[in-house]
């Protein structure tokens, strides 16, 4: 439990807050949107976990703090004033008092840039799920029939790419006409930046051969790894916090139970490194993987569709169980050999 216990501090906090601010009423949604943050993540934390386990105590202490910060003050507060005050002549702090005194407004105007917003992040997601599938080098199948063919198709330059934008042309038809040029734009953007942090990776790997200590920082830890964590992060607190808009209109309360989630997918992503879960579980990562790109899928749909965050949680519960559940079976088998 002493992973946990800063996480239980913080909801001990976060919950006393929601009370103070919204009474029981306030108290019980935080605490929903809390299990419902952590649920959406729990494969967030696996795909977490599989980079930080080769990271040093410094970049692990850097992910809990600073990227902590961002996580919960960046993307659960700031991103969302920051596209409300992006799309009208408001600046971020007007767009803020306008979540205080009138919510009902704000998520309106919100939830009217929720196709961008799903473009971007689905992009962004449907890449690392597309990337982890296509990897020719992965030596671990889960699904042998899908996987080694699709492991394949890795030899082809930029297929994940080419597969991510049609998907992203496909999508644009669940959009009306008006607002496609922008919806395209911002699932680039998505797909943009997933390559941007990926070049800024490999920058500093190729300096590995000139300097052995930028090395021993791509090995341990590096920028551009704690650029790409923050920012799957950000593409999974997306459809948290358009989600949580469901529930409440209460920015103070949405961003109090998100907080909690945020810091318990923390502790639990640090949680499964030190314990070697994903050398227990060896088809752990596969299934967070077809999880995220199951997520990706629903984010884009959600475009025109309203797909229940209950549903959401339950695939990626499902595919986390699944491969749970599988890696046990292939554990009994080795040992019977």
């Amino acid at each position: 439990m002493q992973h946990f216990r800063i996480s239980f501090f913080v909801t001990f906090i976060c919950l006393g807050l929601a009370f103070w601010w919204g009474g029981f009423t306030g108290l019980a949604i935080a605490a929903i949107l809390a299990v419902m943050e952590v649920s959406l993540s729990f494969d967030n934390a696996v795909v977490n976990a599989s980079v930080l386990k080769e990271w040093n105590h410094y970049w692990r202490t850097l992910f809990l703090t600073v990227g902590m910060l961002v996580a919960v003050f960046g993307m659960r507060l700031v991103f969302p004033l920051a596209i409300v005050a992006f799309t009208t002549d408001l600046s971020i702090y007007q767009s803020g008092v306008l979540a205080l005194n009138n919510p009902t407004e704000y998520s309106k105007l919100l939830l009217s840039h929720h196709a961008e917003v799903a473009a971007f992040g689905g992009m962004f997601l449907m890449l690392v799920f597309l990337s982890f599938v296509f990897d020719q080098e992965k030596d671990i199948h889960w699904l042998h029939w899908i996987e080694e063919k699709l492991a394949t198709l890795g030899k082809v330059d930029a297929v994940a790419i080419f597969v991510a934008l049609a998907a992203l042309l496909g999508s644009l038809s669940l959009v009306p006409e008006h607002e496609t040029v922008k919806v395209l734009l911002a699932g680039v953007w998505g797909v943009v930046v997933y390559v941007g942090v990926n070049v800024l990776s490999a920058f500093l790997e190729d300096e590995e051969e000139h300097d052995p200590a930028i090395g021993d920082m791509v090995k341990k830890g590096s920028v551009g790894a704690f650029l790409y964590l923050e920012i799957l992060d950000a593409s999974f607190s997306f459809d948290g916090v358009i989600g949580a808009f469901a529930i409440t209109n209460d920015v103070i309360i949405i961003m109090l139970g998100l907080t909690i989630g945020a810091m318990f997918v923390r502790s639990l992503t640090i949680f499964l490194v030190e314990k070697g879960t994903l050398d227990q579980f060896i088809f752990l990562e596969h299934g967070a993987h077809y999880a995220i790109g199951a997520l990706s899928v629903i984010m884009l749909l959600s475009m025109k569709y309203e797909v229940p965050e209950l549903v959401t949680g339950l695939i990626g519960v499902a595919f986390i169980g699944w491969s749970i559940l599988s890696s046990i079976q292939h554990s009994k088998k080795d040992a019977a050999a």
